[in-house]
């Protein structure tokens, strides 16, 4: 039975220069880059990304956005900004990612669990094919996509983890209210939550 390393969401276009910027995002690429270099193969049996990938997710995107259910324009397909963010590709690209993991092609979506690898694969399912029971959460954001795939990891029956000193939120009173939700849901939490800027 392995534990794994879910990365969420790591792109350019959620960190500083990016379409929806989050403060801090470009800090915790490398943070989660380090986390990956020294722990994989050691702590983690595997580590899976996931990436927002849109194509055409209707009204999730929208020229006057209220930042919960429709964002601007980010992370389109194909665009330098659904890339992973500079600081993290270097894991990618070295084989130290062992599965990338693509959501909201053509919706809002917001969990790892909603996508599927290049081969159609859901998250759960590659995780159960290789005997994952405990995973720990870590990425952007923690009050969005982290939360949204913490929650999800859990009522897909695996034992879920959010490592706050990697992971960063957009807004205090939204990153608040993530860490009571991972609470009731049963997500277990570790470290400190740093306070967005």
């Amino acid at each position: 039975m392995g534990r794994g390393l879910i990365v969420v969401d790591v792109q350019n276009d959620f960190c500083e220069g990016g379409s929806i910027p989050v403060a801090g995002g470009a800090r915790i690429a490398s943070a989660i880059a380090e986390l990956v270099e020294r722990s994989v193969g050691r702590d983690y049996q595997y580590v899976v990304a996931t990436r927002d990938h849109h194509i055409d997710p209707g009204s999730h995107f929208s020229e006057t956005p209220d930042f919960r259910d429709s964002f601007p324009v980010h992370c389109v397909a194909g665009d330098e900004g659904g890339e992973f963010h500079p600081h993290f590709a270097p894991v990618v690209a070295d084989g130290k990612v062992h599965a990338v993991f693509f959501k909201g092609a053509h919706s809002a979506s917001k969990s790892g669990f909603e996508g599927a690898d290049a081969e159609g694969t859901s998250l759960a399912e590659w995780l159960r094919v290789r005997e994952v029971e405990d995973v720990d959460v870590v990425g952007i954001a923690t009050d969005h996509c982290v939360r949204a795939t913490a929650l999800d990891a859990v009522k897909a029956g695996f034992r879920a983890r959010v490592l706050l000193d990697y992971s960063v939120g957009v807004a205090p009173h939204t990153t608040a209210a993530a860490l009571d939700d991972f609470r009731q849901a049963g997500v277990a939490v570790s470290g400190e939550a740093p306070v967005p800027e």
